[in-house]
């Protein structure tokens, strides 16, 4: 399939701008008009990036899940989750299925001023608002286990 000449830009500017930034490009993938693939730095930090052709954002994502039993311990830290996202200007989604819980959480960034020192600040703020909900969400020592991170 032949994409359009401004999902191929788009695509280009991206991996360049975070290539400069430090991060390496993963595994990128076209699915129609959307280009997905996942981020990393040297340090092992990981997230993903979605480009839609109609989408005049460049979005990052990161998602938390939970086993459905740790629905309690979920709700009980919602608020916590929410207002850290704020603090920090991400989106969130929450989705819940029969076996598992997702806390997603979106870094925007428009692709007219998307630079150098534009994507710079939104990913800082984007990995503070992971790091923050990470710490947060610290199983290890509560529960033991049931709970995971990763890019989306």
């Amino acid at each position: 399939m032949k994409h359009s000449k401004l999902m191929k830009e788009r695509v280009r500017r991206v991996s360049v701008l975070l290539r400069e930034l430090g991060f390496e490009t993963l595994d990128g993938e076209y699915l129609e008009e959307t280009y997905s693939a996942g981020f990393e730095s040297g340090d092992g930090f990981q997230g993903a990036i979605y480009i839609d052709r109609d989408s005049k954002f460049l979005e990052l994502a990161y998602s938390f899940s939970f086993s459905s039993n740790l629905a309690d311990f979920v709700q009980g830290k919602i608020e916590e989750m929410m207002q850290i996202c704020y603090e920090y200007g991400c989106y969130y989604t929450l989705q819940t299925a029969a076996k598992e819980i997702t806390f997603t959480v979106f870094g925007k960034i428009y692709y007219a001023g998307l630079n150098y020192y534009a994507l710079k600040e939104t990913v800082r703020d984007y990995r503070d608002a992971i790091e923050s909900l990470t710490d947060l969400l610290e199983l290890k020592s509560e529960l033991g286990k049931g709970a995971t991170g990763g890019n989306a």
